[in-house]
């Protein structure tokens, strides 16, 4: 299969600079490389300190790539962060906010620690790098277009619909995708938009991971395959595209929505 990439797209990309937070791997990985790939730089946020030259390596060395050892949970992270982009690169013109996947279990055994972590880990530390990332890309180069900037939250599929036995992301993502909505009236007037993405099952390593804890990973992605309409998993360039519109100018009237990447599999509106 052929997948369409931002690379193939004029998403007019080039020398534009965008901070990805865990972006060492998965979709953030993916979709910095995409981002480069297209002529953008990029600040990679890491929690593991090993994985900062590899990464800068893998996005074509230190004229398209910074990598810093960052938790989201660290109230000083925003600030180093956008610092970080405007000290190298010279401006920021938008973010990719993911995190780590929350503990699972229902409620009854999830205790306070480990919501308080999740919850700074979700909610809070992306709202404080939004919050920061605004602040920077209202005064920087792109504010002279009335375009400042795009932040873009990722999701998970419990911010549309509860997934059984996930009560803290079910709680907290859906909570973000409010928050979502709420920052996109408030930064609007500043030309800053603000969406969130929501992937569905995506061939990258770590879902092959989870389904192996389930049982056959094979037989798993089959039957998961068999509930998604276009009858197959997401490619990590298939996401990366979608996160590339909605953080390029071509979504320039495109502010307060989720868009959802997952074959067809959601079954709300």
């Amino acid at each position: 299969m052929t997948v369409a990439t931002i690379h193939d797209m004029n998403l007019e990309l080039v020398d534009r600079v965008f901070l990805v937070t865990t972006g060492s791997s998965g979709l953030g990985l993916a979709t910095a490389r995409a981002l480069v790939a297209a002529g953008a730089k990029t600040v990679i946020a890491c929690q593991d300190e090993d994985e900062l030259a590899p990464v800068v390596d893998h996005l074509g060395g230190h004229d398209s790539a910074v990598a810093l050892a960052a938790d989201l949970r660290d109230p000083a992270t925003p600030e180093r962060l956008t610092a970080a982009a405007v000290a190298r690169f010279g401006r920021l013109d938008g973010c990719l906010l993911s995190t780590g996947t929350p503990v699972s279990g229902p409620v009854a055994v999830t205790d306070q620690d480990q919501w308080r972590d999740a919850f700074d880990a979700v909610v809070l530390g992306p709202i404080r790098v939004a919050q920061a990332a605004a602040m920077t890309m209202e005064s920087g180069p792109g504010q002279l277009t009335g375009t400042a900037g795009s932040i873009v939250f990722v999701l998970t599929p419990s911010a549309r619909s509860v997934i059984p036995g996930e009560s803290v992301a079910n709680t907290l993502y859906r909570g973000l995708a409010s928050t979502v909505k709420d920052l996109a009236d408030s930064f609007g007037a500043r030309g800053i938009r603000v969406n969130g993405i929501v992937p569905g099952r995506i061939a990258i390593q770590d879902v092959g991971l989870e389904s192996g804890r389930r049982g056959s990973a094979e037989r798993m992605r089959i039957r998961n395959e068999a509930e998604i309409p276009l009858s197959r998993y997401g490619e990590p360039d298939e996401f990366a595209a979608a996160a590339g519109f909605l953080l390029s100018p071509l979504s320039s009237y495109v502010t307060g929505s989720l868009l959802t990447v997952d074959g067809g599999a959601n079954r709300t509106n």
